[in-house]
């Protein structure tokens, strides 16, 4: 069986190098992990549980943009300048994870132009589904109702 996520997306031996900057942590139902706008200096991979991607918006509650499950990437703010969350994050579950410093991946990638590839490609691809996702939620939202679209 393929793996999926970011373990799918990595050669084994990049994978294996990427897991040896890892550390686990846990996170209870209900945690908020980190809000949009806050310092990007880590980022996660789940193991198990779910976290939901928020949007602040002004005057209300945050907007659910996106949930984040097993294998899956959490956090891609850290790969770029200014390397500040551009969402939310919050379990809706309990939340075992895989952390990374983003310092020492970067200056790994430096050193990996394979690993680095990869790593990227995923990344950017995670950052296109998630920029669709909010698209398509901030439509549901605030988009006309019963009308044409436009």
């Amino acid at each position: 069986m393929a793996r999926a996520g970011v373990f799918g997306a990595l050669p084994k031996d990049r994978r294996e190098r990427l897991m040896s900057l890892a550390r686990e942590v846990a996170f209870p139902d209900g945690a908020r992990i980190f809000a949009e706008g806050d310092a990007a200096d880590r980022f996660w991979i789940v193991h198990t549980g779910t976290v939901a991607l928020d949007l602040h918006v002004p005057g209300r509650r945050p907007v659910v943009i996106e949930t984040v499950g097993p294998g899956e990437l959490l956090g891609w703010s850290w790969i770029c300048p200014p390397r500040e969350w551009h969402l939310g994050a919050e379990t809706t579950s309990p939340v075992r994870a895989w952390e990374f410093d983003a310092e020492p991946v970067l200056r790994l990638c430096t050193e990996d132009p394979v690993l680095d590839h990869a790593l990227l490609t995923y990344v950017v691809s995670t950052i296109g589904q998630r920029l669709r996702a909010a698209r398509t939620r901030l439509l549901d939202v605030y988009g006309p109702r019963g009308g044409p679209p436009v």
